[in-house]
């Protein structure tokens, strides 16, 4: 991880190490008590309750059970993520339903505009190993 990374680029949360699986942690993420100041605090989910954990995948150093760290993810990521869980989802389902309204009826266009989303979700989770390579979620000792 490049340590030159800033709190303007990232986001950065402490956490504490509380399970090893495999190639992977699991981070159980601190309450943050500068979450009611922060401008993202709505849609990071961090602030929304007590405990949430993390699960990191094939980390870079070893970490000891119960050990302090921070959680670090890119914010650019963000944008991408929400793009391909809402935005996305979003077009292709109003796109359909304009396509199809123009040879189907009300009713089965309005079906099928819904019906599209389950292929594009089973196509999201066939693909999940590429997003969890693409949305990498970092640790570092502090």
């Amino acid at each position: 991880m490049d340590s030159k990374l800033t709190s303007e680029e990232a986001y950065i949360h402490s956490g504490v190490v509380s399970r090893k699986n495999g190639n992977s942690l699991i981070v159980s993420l601190d309450e943050n008590v500068h979450c009611e100041s922060c401008r993202a605090k709505g849609s990071c989910g961090v602030s929304d309750s007590g405990s949430k954990e993390v699960e990191i995948s094939y980390p870079d150093e070893s970490f000891a059970m119960n050990e302090q760290v921070n959680v670090v993810l890119k914010k650019g990521l963000g944008l991408k993520a929400v793009f391909w869980a809402y935005l996305f989802p979003f077009l292709l389902m109003v796109l359909t339903l304009f396509v199809a309204s123009a040879f189907l009826v009300e009713w089965m266009a309005g079906l099928l505009s819904l019906v599209v989303l389950i292929p594009y979700y089973m196509l999201l989770y066939t693909l999940r190993n590429v997003f969890k390579k693409t949305f990498k979620i970092t640790i570092v000792k502090i």
